[in-house]
């Protein structure tokens, strides 16, 4: 069979998988709509966190960032999984002992403060409509190469997928759809990076792949062990060698705030923390945690050898060629707009150093430039989500623009001429890696509105049903305002999740820590806090990537501190003025100091505290 009749098996069988579930575990009252009736086994719910974390950005977008970064990629890695011990360690346990809802729910329970409450509410629906933005780019992306259909259509079927099984079954559907998701998208993952760990080197285990022998048909008949080959090719292009560390803009200070506003961004998480809300104890919280950082560590530990396999194919596979002969897999790709030949006059393709020592020179064209340069089939990549005479295109390297980082998992094997199966297969786990993530975030969005909003602020009398109508009724919403930004995305997919991740980290990693293990923070710090985090992070990333300031250097750094990691001072600017303002102004009331007792006792040696609505 074809790839593409591959790729509509593999989509319609998850697909149809996906809504069986749905319809199954459908729900009739809000606590199993918001936290799946807090029935959730503890390795069952490690299995859903994992697949409502390893999103989009992990599946598609993380080993193509690594790919093009080298060593500096590593920061991904570093912060998304020590942010899940930091988060099972610090936070997870106590907020399952408080035993509501959402994040909001504490935030406002704990500074007994609705004004707190509504502010977090206001964070929790900015970080998921951030995050969620990447998710449906990803899908886009799979379905424009894999089932060639326009970007556009792709999202909206994605997005009426992620809307029926959100809204049949709430967190209880979306906890056993991510567990089918989670097998779909690990399988894949792991079968290509197999696959093309036995071609190279004929070692099944892709981590020690890495640093084994090429085969002689790959090592041109000498002894040459892989990661050497790959840092000989990139020295022979003028770049720093694959394994260099601290290259280019990646200098200690960035890798530094990246990692940190990752670890931090991570565990403040409001889709992550409520996964641990769906489990009956404390104690199954904690192995939840176990559980998931355990299969998650099975796609991470494999990313960094599927991202040197594909920068080792995608340079062998095009440097040099011309039109004439390039491989299949850019003709494919080509036709989705995500990889761009520019033919500077001599009709090859050709990788070549430039700014930073990175494999790709960012600079930009304008239409006014387009005529003096021949472009391959007429064609430009739009990355400000706009046309006609406002596009604006990126001109990479000589002779290369792109790829997009989004394609470089998706595209790797097709690059290593894998059989077509696995290449479906890789299609399927894509999209379930970016559907169990919209979907838990959605959620976010809908408990957010329906339950802290409507219930706890605005109709604390009103019944299940009209509490469900109002959570399905967000979910549709919202469902329409991410497909817009799948549509229209403001950046790739890992840098916009990156932003998501600064926004949590400056906004409710302080106030919730805080909030669990200090008695004397009262509701105008915390707000105080929250506000100064969100505005600060919020202004800065929106500023630097979207209205071309310089990035600051604060007067100690060498470079100016990367969009992505400007979430680290956001968080110490959070935690400063929180602290700050707490000497000044009136401590919590004591029923907040005596929940803060009962949320941190041991288990078993006071009852889980549960804070119902009054008026």
């Amino acid at each position: 069979m074809s790839t593409q009749a591959w790729t509509f098996l593999f989509v319609g069988a998850t697909f149809a998988l996906y809504l069986g579930i749905a319809w199954l575990t459908r729900v009739k009252d809000t606590e199993g709509f918001f936290v799946a009736g807090r029935g959730v086994p503890a390795m069952a719910n490690g299995m859903a966190t994992a697949s409502d974390w390893m999103s989009a950005a992990s599946f598609i977008s993380m080993a193509g960032l690594i790919s093009i970064m080298g060593f500096a990629g590593g920061v991904y890695l570093m912060g998304w999984t020590g942010g899940y011990v930091l988060l099972a360690l610090l936070l997870a346990p106590y907020l399952r002992k408080f035993g509501h809802f959402t994040v909001p729910d504490f935030v406002g329970d704990r500074f007994d403060s609705d004004i707190a409450r509504v502010v977090a509410v206001i964070c929790a629906i900015f970080i998921s409509f951030t995050y969620v933005a990447g998710q449906m780019r990803g899908v886009g992306v799979v379905f424009s190469r894999f089932l060639e259909v326009d970007i556009t259509v792709g999202v909206v079927v994605g997005m009426a997928i992620v809307f029926i099984y959100a809204t049949l079954g709430g967190m209880k559907g979306i906890t056993w759809t991510q567990v089918a998701q989670y097998w779909v998208l690990i399988t894949a993952f792991l079968t290509a990076a197999i696959a093309i760990a036995i071609k190279l080197t004929g070692v099944a285990i892709p981590q020690i792949a890495m640093g084994a022998e090429l085969k002689p048909e790959f090592a041109g008949g000498d002894l040459v062990f892989f990661l050497d080959k790959l840092n000989t090719i990139q020295t022979d292009l003028g770049f720093h060698r694959y394994t260099d560390a601290f290259v280019g803009s990646w200098d200690k200070a960035n890798v530094f705030f990246v990692t940190l506003a990752l670890m931090a961004g991570t565990a403040g998480l409001p889709h992550v923390i409520v996964r641990f809300y769906t489990v009956p104890s404390v104690k199954a919280a904690r192995w939840s945690a176990f559980w998931a950082l355990l299969f998650i560590s099975m796609l991470y530990l494999t990313a960094p050898a599927t991202a040197a396999f594909a920068r080792y194919f995608m340079i062998e596979s095009l440097n040099g060629q011309t039109e004439e002969t390039l491989p299949e897999w850019y003709q494919n790709w080509e036709q989705t707009g995500l990889i761009l030949w520019f033919d500077d006059g001599d009709g090859r393709v050709r990788y070549a150093a430039g700014e930073d020592n990175e494999i790709f020179r960012n600079g930009k064209l304008g239409p006014a430039e387009l005529a003096d340069l021949r472009i391959s089939h007429q064609r430009w990549i739009d990355t400000g989500g706009v046309s006609g005479a406002d596009a604006r295109i990126e001109l990479r390297s000589r002779g290369l623009s792109g790829p997009d980082r989004d394609i470089i998992v998706l595209a790797t094997p097709e690059m290593a001429e894998l059989a077509s199966w696995i290449i479906a297969l890789i299609a399927a786990g894509g999209l379930a890696a970016a559907l169990s993530t919209a979907s838990g975030l959605l959620l976010v969005i809908s408990s957010g509105v329906a339950h802290d909003i409507y219930y706890r602020l605005l109709r604390p009398d009103a019944d299940e049903k009209q509490r469900l109508l109002v959570a399905r009724t967000t979910i549709g919403l919202a469902v329409i305002v991410a497909g817009l930004f799948g549509i229209y995305p403001p950046g790739f997919v890992s840098q916009v999740v990156a932003f998501a991740f600064g926004l949590a980290a400056s906004t409710f990693f302080p106030v919730i820590v805080l909030g669990i293990f200090s008695k004397r923070v009262g509701t105008v710090p915390a707000i105080s806090g929250m506000l100064a985090g969100l505005f600060f992070t919020g202004f800065y990333i929106i500023a630097s990537v979207y209205g071309g300031m310089a990035p600051w250097t604060f007067g100690v750094f060498e470079r100016g501190i990367s969009p992505q990691g400007i979430g680290a001072i956001g968080m110490l600017l959070n935690f400063a003025v929180t602290l700050g303002l707490t000497p000044l102004c009136a401590p919590p009331s004591q029923a907040s100091c005596d929940m803060v007792d009962t949320v941190r006792e041991p288990e078993g040696a006071g009852p889980a505290i549960r804070i119902e609505a009054s008026n």
